[in-house]
């Protein structure tokens, strides 16, 4: 099957996934979220493990890892016993369909980032969402920002058409920055006349190597409202709350940390109150990261992600 993009026509390998059985209905919101691009303070990581944990699902479909990964730089973790391997955590590109807590379907796919094959993967994705007659998809991502975690959760919001994310704030002009595989799909989906929408939650730069519950919270909670799904959003509180307190009290016995938080809290209750001021918020604000310097801050974060891989 030929796909457009960027006016140059992409076969798809048939062979990239396997449907093991169809979904229930037509219709359904398609959620993705992969790992392996910032994902800072684990957000998709956790909000997925969270709904998984949560949630009744099965599989849909698999993708066919092999041609999507690069072993080498993402080495699995092998087990070995003694004298002999003994196990292999086999990476696992997977669609599942999930029940909502009230009993609405979705599908919703997860695993490793493809590091290769975007163009097939993104083509690949797009054909499900024709065969399986998805309504909506639905990215989830984490960039690490200048931001306090004493203040509310802020995300950016993208969408294919603004009409879908007509209630949310726009922070940035245009900007070049490192792209991603979930970003491309919703590029294409939109070339292709589908709608899609995307949440990227803004996790405290000081928090982004950590596990932080409170930004996988957030992303829930604006994937529910963007979705009408009926999501355990409020399951995650004991574990947020849990961090927050720890958090807490590890920069009270930093008066340094301290008072770094205070001037994030300064900062962000100005960027608010002009935001309330006025319609859209310039990315030229002084309060705001210009685009340079968001790509600039993701290229070192992925820099030392893949540092840690390969160590």
């Amino acid at each position: 099957m030929m796909q457009p993009g960027c006016g140059v026509a992409v076969e798809v390998n048939t062979e990239l996934y396997q449907v093991e059985q169809r979904p229930s209905g037509v219709g359904m919101v398609l959620v993705h979220a992969l790992t392996g691009f910032v994902d800072a303070g684990q957000a998709g990581h956790l909000a997925v493990a969270h709904l998984l944990a949560h949630l009744e699902h099965r599989v849909i479909a698999t993708f066919d890892i092999d041609q999507l990964l690069d072993y080498r730089s993402r080495r699995p973790m092998m087990i070995f016993d003694e004298d002999r391997w003994a196990g292999y955590e086999r990476p696992e590109l997977v669609l599942y369909e999930v029940v909502d807590c009230s009993g609405t379907k979705f599908l919703l796919l997860t695993g490793p980032e493809p590091d290769l094959q975007w163009e097939r993967f993104a083509a690949a994705v797009s054909e499900l969402v024709d065969e399986f007659g998805v309504s909506l998809t639905v990215g989830l991502g984490a960039v690490p920002m200048a931001v306090p975690h004493t203040r509310p959760i802020m995300v950016t919001a993208h969408a294919t058409r603004r009409e879908l994310i007509s209630g949310y704030q726009r922070w940035f002009n245009t900007m070049q920055i490192p792209g991603h595989a979930g970003a491309l799909v919703e590029l294409r989906l939109g070339e292709l006349g589908h709608d899609a929408l995307g949440f990227v939650v803004h996790v405290p730069h000081y928090l982004a190597r950590m596990e932080y519950p409170e930004s996988a919270r957030g992303l829930l909670e604006h994937l529910a409202r963007s979705s009408g799904l009926d999501l355990p959003v409020d399951a995650l509180l004991p574990a947020a709350q849990r961090v927050l307190e720890e958090v807490n009290e590890q920069l009270s016995r930093s008066p340094q940390s301290m008072s770094v938080v205070t001037s994030l809290e300064e900062q962000f209750d100005a960027v608010m109150s002009e935001a309330q001021r006025r319609p859209m918020l310039s990315a030229d604000s002084e309060q705001l990261p210009t685009g340079d310097e968001i790509a600039a801050e993701l290229e070192q974060f992925l820099a030392e992600q893949d540092g840690s891989a390969e160590n």
